[in-house]
């Protein structure tokens, strides 16, 4: 009886010593900077021009969007030449249907906006230079927009999906 009780312990304590070390995780865990929430850009079309608003987004010390609880909070900064996902708003003030066109570093183009109703169009852009072109309402002078390195990592920023 002496045998089989010690054979036990020895196979318990293997077995414990077999669960401890399965337990134990990698030792190295890479935190790799959450994606910046879309930035939102408003764009206005009108017979003559497109308006874009802000004109500049992404630049260094600019101040991000950020949900409530984390307004007051500073950011960690990720200077990067990913590209920043942008959602352009679009409101077409005009009697025409329209199509706004992104073009620069990366393009895109949205889908038809109805006369008279809002419309979107999200990108992921390159840092650089972009035109703010409106396809479908001659004589409407382009926009510009600058997209810049900044990038804030949306790691404090709770409940997003």
């Amino acid at each position: 009886m002496g045998r089989g009780r010690a054979k036990a312990a020895v196979l318990g304590a293997l077995a414990l010593l077999g669960l401890a070390g399965a337990g134990c995780g990698a030792q190295s865990h890479t935190n790799d900077p959450r994606p910046q929430v879309a930035l939102q850009v408003s764009v206005t079309i009108n017979s003559g021009h497109v308006l874009v608003q802000p004109r500049e987004i992404a630049v260094d010390g600019a101040r991000t969007q950020q949900i409530p609880q984390n307004q007051n909070h500073a950011q960690p900064p990720i200077g990067t030449d990913a590209a920043a996902t942008v959602k352009l708003i679009a409101s077409n003030q005009t009697d025409n249907e329209a199509r706004l066109e992104l073009i620069g570093p990366s393009s895109a183009t949205s889908e038809p906006i109805p006369a008279r109703s809002p419309g979107t169009l999200q990108a992921d852009l390159k840092t650089g230079t972009y035109t703010v072109a409106v396809q479908g309402v001659p004589g409407a002078r382009p926009g510009k927009l600058v997209v810049g390195r900044y990038r804030a990592s949306s790691e404090n920023d709770v409940l997003l999906p």
